[in-house]
């Protein structure tokens, strides 16, 4: 699989890379139900043998279960280590509940935490997970933060996720950006406008999160599944796996099967490769929960959707606007 720079550092990263969210399991409040751990560790090394060459997680994600995870699929992992990136700013309380603290000791105790989570010296990329409340100092003291463990060695690389522009300015004001984690799909597309423009102007890497939509876009999701989504999956009483939003995405799904079978791939690769074809896109975030979903999608990054292609699926969804 190529390779791409991503913003201003060394990091050359491949087009997909996993994405360790649902592999946090349940039991807390961003949950995507139960899930098995060896299932996990198999779909991580499906990922690696397939040539993804980074890995996304974050502290939060299973309230540090899925740091644990990814350290445990790497310690039995015989090839090249991946870049790891993780993510802070998302703290938890007893309950599970979570909410956002930039302070520079929550930080600082987060980093801590997330090295010994996941058996590493130094992070490859350490991001603020989502920005505090408009206008609030908490994001220059957070990012001044995040620039003080990269003098110290503790971080390689540090990037946002979930900021708008203005947000990645004042960051900028303080220590360079070198990436950030935006959502970004065929069906959620609001960052093209502002967003994308701004990083690609600016030479901040992009790796857009969701590119399958949270799997509205992989092919597999029907209205009978998403109806029996259990209770602690986040997905259940989103708009996107609702009516009437529910029947207009699936049949987008659909439309777009007949470029997925032209090219022999599935759905999900198609709509992955359509968030990379944006120029300011450098990688995109998979999840994948058993080897079998991996197989099925992390070879998106070698799918090039031509003008024709890129062509049609604008159609559709012009048609379902």
């Amino acid at each position: 699989m190529q390779t791409r720079k991503l913003g201003n550092s060394d990091l050359h990263i491949t087009p997909v890379g996993y994405g360790a969210w649902a592999v946090g399991g349940s039991g807390w409040q961003f949950a995507w139900g139960s899930q098995d751990d060896n299932d996990s560790i198999a779909a991580i090394h499906r990922a690696l043998e397939l040539g993804v060459n980074w890995i996304d997680t974050a502290a939060v994600y299973g309230l540090g279960h899925s740091e644990e995870v990814v350290a445990r699929a790497l310690k039995s992992w015989q090839g090249a280590k991946p870049y790891i990136f993780t993510k802070c700013s998302l703290r938890w309380d007893s309950q599970g509940q979570v909410k956002k603290v930039l302070s520079a000791d929550s930080i600082r105790g987060e980093i801590e935490d997330s090295l010994r989570r996941l058996s590493v010296d130094v992070i490859d990329l350490y991001q603020i997970h989502w920005p505090p409340d408009p206008d609030s100092p908490a994001l220059e003291e957070g990012w001044s933060t995040l620039a003080d463990l990269k003098r110290e060695g503790k971080v390689r690389w540090i990037g946002v996720s979930n900021f708008n522009v203005k947000q990645l300015k004042r960051a900028k004001a303080i220590a360079p950006v070198t990436s950030l984690q935006p959502p970004y799909s065929l069906i959620h597309r609001e960052v093209e406008d502002e967003i994308l423009p701004y990083c690609l102007r600016e030479g901040v890497g992009v790796i857009v999160y969701s590119p399958m939509a949270s799997g509205i876009l992989t092919g597999a999701m029907t209205r009978d599944r998403a109806a029996r989504l259990p209770q602690d999956d986040w997905r259940k009483s989103h708009p996107d796996f609702t009516e009437p939003n529910l029947s207009r995405n699936l049949d987008l799904v659909d439309r777009l099967r007949e470029i997925a079978k032209r090219n022999n791939r599935s759905v999900g690769e198609v709509a992955i490769a359509w968030t990379l074809h944006n120029p300011a896109v450098t990688g995109a975030i998979v999840g994948a929960r058993n080897a079998r979903q991996a197989e099925g999608v992390m070879r998106a990054g070698d799918l090039r959707l031509n003008d024709k292609e890129v062509s049609e699926i604008e159609d559709f969804l012009a048609e379902a606007a």
